[in-house]
């Protein structure tokens, strides 16, 4: 039968014991890690599904506006439902109005779904308040944005135009006119 060595003996246990305690400790580390990991990964997963059926819906909506506003333009009856401007337009005019209406929230939606840069945004909308029908719907509808949340890309949006407008005015070649906005982020 072996004799305990009291000092030596205890000390190994002990080194073992702590050793033991470590090694447990590492794996249930491990162990959290991981279903740390695959926690994130399913968030994750979860976020970029919710991130797609967000720009689904958006694009859903955006296709009955404009199955909408084609109608309208189609049909002076149903274009009298949209006529809200403070002035009397014309039937031309006002499905010239639905038209750009179209093409304005077109391109908003584009930047929304991530499809087109802000500087693509800032370029597009550049060109198009070029055109005087654009401008006479723009004025038109001033009251429309009004009420806007200020924070909304809309409203962002709506004075991006306005100020591409103002520089488009006072520039002397039209594709240098206009800063970004900074309150775009």
């Amino acid at each position: 039968m072996t004799t305990w060595n009291s000092g030596t003996g205890r000390a190994r246990f002990a080194a073992m014991a702590g050793l033991a305690v470590a090694m447990g400790a590492a794996a249930l580390l491990t162990s959290h890690s991981r279903k740390y990991d695959e926690l994130r990964r399913r968030l994750e997963r979860i976020e970029q599904a919710g991130q797609w059926q967000r720009h689904a819906d958006l694009s859903h909506q955006q296709q009955l506006l404009i199955e909408l506003l084609s109608k309208a333009m189609d049909d002076p009856d149903l274009a009298a439902v949209l006529d809200t401007y403070e002035t009397d337009v014309p039937p031309r005019t006002q499905r010239q109005f639905l038209f750009a209406n179209a093409l304005y929230t077109n391109a908003l939606h584009a930047y929304r779904l991530g499809i087109v840069s802000l500087e693509e945004l800032h370029g597009y909308l550049r060109i198009t308040c070029q055109n005087a029908i654009f401008r006479q719907y723009w004025e038109a509808t001033r009251h429309h944005r009004a009420s806007l949340d200020d924070s909304s890309d809309e409203a962002r949006t709506g004075r991006m135009v306005d100020q591409l407008i103002r520089d488009l005015d006072d520039a002397e070649e039209w594709w240098v006119a206009g800063e970004l906005p900074r309150d775009f982020q």
